[in-house]
């Protein structure tokens, strides 16, 4: 039988994207401003508004590959029912928001119109 190469990209980073609305601004607020302090993620600002493929409001937390074994399951035991969407940050917007995600609570429908299909820009 032959041998089927695989690779992968390398993964340079992960976002969660921890989802609110007005009722859970400041529990969002929070659980991410804790996972900051904890982790060392850098958390960007609360969004109440859609952005970008996001249908709800939404704050992001950045972090490196090394805590994601430490972060991702905090999230999971910490959220108190708030949605939480994972994605890498490797070789393709398009496909890291599509295909490897991870969804904590409900799967929202992303608007994948706004990502590119091909190498990230904004290094």
């Amino acid at each position: 039988m032959a041998e089927v190469a695989t690779t992968s990209p390398a993964i340079r980073g992960f976002h969660a994207h921890v989802y609110f609305d007005a009722g859970t601004v400041e529990q969002a607020r929070s659980l991410c401003s804790e996972a900051a302090a904890r982790f060392g993620a850098t958390m960007g600002r609360m969004h109440e508004k859609p952005v970008g493929p996001h249908p709800d409001w939404s704050c992001q937390l950045a972090f490196g590959p090394e805590v994601f074994g430490t972060l991702i399951p905090w999230l999971a035991m910490n959220r108190r029912g708030l949605v939480v969407f994972t994605h890498p940050l490797s070789d393709n917007p398009l496909v890291d928001h599509r295909d490897r995600a991870l969804w904590m609570g409900a799967v929202r429908p992303l608007d994948l119109s706004v990502l590119p299909d091909g190498p990230y820009t904004d290094d």
